[in-house]
């Protein structure tokens, strides 16, 4: 699979630690049927105030998160539902971080990430709350400082 786009997607759950990333995988295998979780990344609370990305399907394979959209794009699954409140900071950046770091890593524009609603308008995913707008500028300024970054450690 070659990744040309990045859709964001929420759980619409509240967020309890690892437990949600386990159940979502035990429910697109046990009753969806899937060979495995439907999303390659999710950002999750892991203890109290820390966020980490867990890897869910593997990235090279086709994802099962957006109908129509899953042959070349990157699922990302950030835990919680934020159709009334938006992610909380730390997970917004861990989230931002990311992202940024998967468009540097496979060449995606910033342009090409995406919330799943765009794709499905009886979708509110990731949420009334998430301000895709504001997300894919904190990754324009986040993509432009591990620019710098790699070019100076390259000479």
């Amino acid at each position: 699979m070659t990744a040309k786009s990045i859709i964001i997607h929420c759980s619409a759950t509240k967020d309890s630690g690892t437990v949600s990333t386990s159940a979502i995988r035990h429910y697109h295998k046990e009753v969806m049927g899937w060979s495995d979780i439907g999303y390659h990344f999710l950002v999750e609370l892991c203890n109290e105030n820390d966020y980490e990305v867990l890897i869910g399907r593997p990235w090279d394979q086709e994802g099962a998160h957006c109908y129509g959209h899953n042959k070349n794009s990157l699922g990302i699954c950030i835990i919680g539902d934020f159709d009334i409140q938006a992610p909380p900071e730390g997970q917004w950046k861990k989230s931002v971080d990311f992202v940024a770091f998967l468009c540097y890593y496979f060449g995606i524009p910033v342009d090409y990430i995406y919330g799943h609603r765009h794709f499905d308008s009886h979708k509110t995913c990731p949420g009334k709350a998430f301000d895709m707008d504001r997300f894919r500028n904190d990754v324009k300024i986040e993509l432009k400082k591990k620019v710098c970054v790699i070019k100076e450690d390259e000479v």
